[in-house]
């Protein structure tokens, strides 16, 4: 069969009507030769058809040398071409059949003595015939030599087949003919690697003119074009013939056109425009091939898919089209295939399945990776709310042990390799988890994502789908994409699913090119409840930040007077589906400029744990007292000149030591003051924030050790209430108390009354200032540790010293009792002298270490009574001194003087007839020692009637220099002398 296909069609040319034999024997030699030579190419056709192959290539020798001599051109092209084949033959066995020739190899090969079988004398072309013996054997053995020249070499097989394609294109009816040798010589070139030469071969056979073909002819002849420059490799060339014959199929002139024929040729076009049906080919870099060229095929494609009658393979073609060209086409182009798309997708929707054609070819799904294209991917922790914690106690229950060492390179490699993927943070089971994508919209038109949704494996987690509408060429715009895990484990983001135009998409983080991700697994802890807290006090606008990094989940504010307490109602919710049996509650205070004095926050959390464990939608309680309580003391631009109410401002002043400028009272001041003067001005808030922590857990998460952190942040402003512009002290008549005096400025716009404990109530109108005198007992402050810096709490005598006095200062004020209230405004508060008594004040408000005592006929000489004794008789005069501090004192030697004030500021101490000592009028103590009490006696008498008072003084030099002088403080005696009773 083989043989068969490779002689031309030349037989028809032998039996061609022959002049009549009257004629020939007429005719000359030229006739002759004529005929000698195509009866010589005739049998080497049928020598060449029983496998002769040597006896083929003399026959085709002498005939080519006779039809050349008589210009025979048709045979004489005919005669080269056989001998092209018998050469052909002989120097590739195995056929030029292209993939059909390794079958021919196995199945149907020549054998190898086929190629010597040859009629005797056929070795003998180029020498005398009659030189053969008689059994046609001739034992010279120039005979190969012989053969080897009548065969022809591969160079000149191509040579004679072009001139055999000279010869037929001289004749008009030899177009089929010239057409297969063409082909022919295109094999030959192909098995050679000739592939120019080839294509100049085919291209010639694109030209010859073949008359009145039919419709399966014409598409025959472009399928074999296509098969023939592929075959040299000419890919893209191939395409175009097959999509020639492709077209060929469904030509109008046909009844009833090939429209699968036309599809299948379509899709063998699809290599040689370097096209593929998977759009993961088109994540590799670079776009390769004709993009304008791809996007006609593709169109092509999808029409001749619909006019199948196949919707499916047109919304599969026509997705891949938008998706991989989708860089190339024109606005007008996006809007048209869109639109085209979307008309698909009405009747069938675009799936992600694998699409399989009868031929068993199959077709990949496309995802719309595209539309949107997404070039960010973020896996978002919880809020700070809800975000879970590791108790410290159990965080080194899960450090690995694989390595003995501290460092190792290798596990810090490893560990390197997994910070790519696994993120540091924990998402919770069955509280709703976010993902966040950056995406672009690069369509010229809104563009309307439906069903967006994330794709995940490894827990089981429900996706809550999303709808979005990008604007058109939006730019990056973040879209946040939830679910929720339903069960504990490790979960890794895979990718979103996407409706667009009608297409379902699963797009994998794998196949986008170009997306920063900063991992896609995270690690899901069991499931913890989820507190809510809501508050009796407004939300705040300020945002409070604490130096410490954490989140405030939620801000409220509130307004108070300096000294005012305001409580705080905390609901507590459990808004989750686990029971909250935890709770913590801490406070930080930030930090301020501000001196802040006593508690600021303070709760009792005992009832509010009675109610747990607080199952879901339960509601608990708690009540927090704020309490802005800050310093008292008088700013420079709030002074208010006390000279108007004829008060004494003799005192000591607590602001600085120069002359302060004070306003005038309200009374007097002008009805255009300033804004900036106004009492009240809010220049003067003051503010205090703090941040309230709930710890709290329940349910699995707790059993894990995990909890949550709630912050609420609070936002205090204060408003100055009253101010103690001066303080001083004044001594009382006993030395165990004195008066403290305080000058109290209400800074409110409101009128406020002042009270302290056992005295009336201070009104003060707004921007007025009054003094305040307050009788107080003396305190003890030996009382206070001195050694508080011997276990290191304090650095130095400085801190030591600075909390002495607060401690002094909190006892003094516990004491004093000052309140303040606006009855206007239903407001009330406190006022602390914490922070402005300054070391003279309380030296004069503390008790003396040595305590005197003065009795006169054994009544206590300390108040304002004085004692009562008759003239005449003698007065029993007693001073005892009790040690009270760590030290031993005296001796002392006293000296009574008595006088007599007449009330005008004259004193008379000429009292030597008036009134006479029994004995000494000087007193001695010994020494006494710490705890312990000494006393001296002496008597009186008093020779007239009267109110004598009798200073009792210490001698020089009797008193210890290196002690203070507030330690001999004794008290003053009044004594009236009363004449007998008759």
């Amino acid at each position: 069969m083989f043989l068969i296909l490779l002689v031309p069609f030349f037989f028809f040319l032998f039996f061609l009507p022959y002049r009549p034999v009257s004629v020939l024997l007429g005719l000359k030699r030229h006739y002759k030769k004529r005929c000698q030579g195509r009866m010589r190419k005739h049998v080497g056709d049928l020598c060449l058809q029983a496998g002769m192959l040597q006896d083929s290539l003399v026959h085709y020798h002498m005939s080519v040398e006779l039809l050349r001599s008589v210009n025979d051109f048709l045979w004489l092209g005919a005669a080269l071409e056989g001998l092209c084949s018998a050469s052909v033959i002989y120097h590739y066995p195995g056929g030029t059949g292209g993939k059909s020739r390794a079958l021919r190899l196995q199945g149907s090969s020549l054998p190898a003595e086929a190629a010597n079988r040859h009629r005797p004398g056929a070795q003998e072309v180029l020498i005398d015939p009659g030189a053969l013996t008689t059994n046609g054997i001739n034992p010279d053995t120039s005979a190969e030599i012989g053969r080897a020249k009548n065969c022809l070499s591969p160079e000149d097989i191509i040579d004679k087949y072009k001139e055999a394609i000279s010869y037929y294109s001289k004749y008009k009816n030899a177009g089929v003919i010239e057409l297969e040798a063409c082909v022919k010589a295109v094999r030959v070139l192909a098995i050679q690697k000739r592939s120019m030469e080839a294509s100049e071969f085919l291209q010639n056979a694109v030209y010859i003119n073949l008359r009145q073909l039919s419709e399966e002819e014409k598409i025959q002849r472009y399928s074999i074009l296509s098969e023939l420059y592929q075959l040299i490799g000419f890919h893209r060339k191939s395409a175009f013939f097959k999509r020639v014959a492709a077209m060929q199929c469904v030509a109008p002139s046909i009844a009833e056109p090939g429209w699968r024929a036309c599809y299948k040729l379509l899709l063998e076009t699809l290599p040689g425009y370097s096209l593929s049906l998977d759009p993961k080919d088109f994540n590799k870099g670079t776009h390769r091939g004709w993009a304008a060229v791809q996007m006609r095929l593709l169109h092509e494609l999808v029409y001749a898919s619909r006019r199948m009658g196949n919707p499916a393979l047109s919304v599969r073609h026509l997705s891949f089209l938008l998706q991989t060209m989708l860089d190339f086409l024109s606005d007008q182009e996006k809007k048209d295939v869109t639109q085209s798309l979307e008309n698909y997708t009405s009747k069938c929707p675009g799936t992600m399945e694998l699409l399989t054609l009868p031929d068993g070819l199959t077709l990949p799904p496309v995802p719309f990776t595209k539309l949107p294209i997404v070039k960010h991917v973020k896996l978002l922790s919880l809020p700070a709310s809800l975000r879970p914690h590791k108790m410290k106690s159990l965080l080194g229950q899960n450090v690995s042990a694989k390595s003995p060492f501290i460092y190792s390179p290798i596990i810090a490699h490893n560990r390197g390799e997994e910070k790519n993927k696994k993120i540091d943070f924990q998402w919770v089971q069955g509280d709703v988890c976010e993902v966040q994508l950056m995406v672009y919209n690069p369509m010229p038109f809104e563009l309307r994502v439906e069903n967006m949704g994330l794709l995940t494996s490894g827990v089981e987690f429900e996706a809550l789908p999303a709808a979005l509408s990008l604007p058109a060429e939006s730019g990056l715009y973040p879209v946040t994409l939830v679910g929720v895990p339903q069960t504990t484990g490790t979960i890794t983001v895979n990718g979103y699913r996407t409706t667009v135009f009608g297409v379902f998409s699963d797009c994998l983080l794998d196949n986008l090119l170009g997306v920063k991700t900063s991992g896609s697994t995270v690690e899901v802890i069991p499931a913890l409840p989820r507190l809510q807290i809501s508050t009796s006090l407004p939300r705040s606008a300020h945002s409070l930040q604490p130096s410490s990094g954490d989140e405030i989940s939620t801000n409220v504010s509130v307004q108070l007077y300096n000294g005012e307490t305001q409580q705080l109602i905390i609901t507590l919710e459990n808004i989750g589906m686990e029971p909250l049996e935890t709770l913590e509650v801490t406070s930080k205070i930030l930090p301020t400029k501000e001196k802040l004095y006593g508690d600021f926050l303070n709760w009792k959390l005992e009832e509010t744990l009675a109610q747990f464990p607080l199952q879901p939608g339960k509601v608990a309680t708690l009540a927090i007292s704020i309490k802005a309580k800050l310093d008292f003391s008088c700013q420079e631009n709030l002074l208010q000149d006390l000279s108007d109410d004829g008060i004494s401002v003799s005192g000591f002043p607590l602001s600085s030591p120069f002359r302060q400028v004070v306003r005038p009272r309200v009374e007097n001041r002008p009805a255009t003051a300033p804004e900036g003067s106004k009492v009240g001005d809010l220049s003067h808030l003051k503010t205090l924030e703090a941040v309230l922590n709930f710890k709290y857990s329940g349910g699995p998460g707790h059993v894990e050790g995990y909890y949550r952190n709630l912050s609420l942040g609070l936002h205090v402003e204060v408003e100055p209430s009253v101010f103690f512009t001066r303080v001083s002290t004044l001594p009382a008549t006993s030395t165990r108390q004195c008066h403290l005096l305080l000058d109290v400025f209400n800074s409110t716009e409101h009128e406020l009354t002042v009270s302290a404990r056992r005295n009336e109530e201070l009104i003060l109108h707004a921007g007025e200032c009054q003094r305040m005198a307050i009788q107080v007992d003396k305190f003890n402050f030996e009382s206070i540790p001195e050694s508080l810096g011997e276990n290191g709490q304090f650095a130095n005598p400085k801190q030591l010293e600075e909390e002495r006095q607060e401690a002094r200062g909190l006892e003094i004020n516990s004491k004093l009792d000052i309140h303040w209230r606006i009855p206007s405004l239903k407001r009330s508060g406190e006022a602390s002298v914490e922070g402005l008594l300054n070391q003279l004040v309380l030296e004069h408000l503390q008790l003396a270490p040595l305590q005197w005592d003065v009795l006169v006929d054994g009544q206590l000489c300390d108040c304002d009574a004085a004692a009562a004794c008759p003239v005449g008789d003698p007065v029993r005069l007693e001073v005892r001194l009790t040690n009270r501090s760590p030290r031993c004192v005296g001796p002392f030697a006293l000296t009574v003087v008595p006088f007599q004030d007449h009330q005008n500021g004259v004193r008379n101490y000429d009292l030597q007839d008036t009134v006479s000592f029994v004995g000494s009028s000087t007193f001695h103590l010994e020494a006494v020692q710490p705890s312990g009490q000494s006393a001296c006696l002496g008597a009186l008498l008093f020779l007239y009637t009267g109110d004598f008072f009798l200073h009792i003084r210490f001698q020089e030099g009797s008193r210890s220099k290196e002690l203070p002088p507030s330690w001999f403080c004794l008290p003053s005696v009044h004594v009236r002398a009363l004449g007998a009773q008759a």
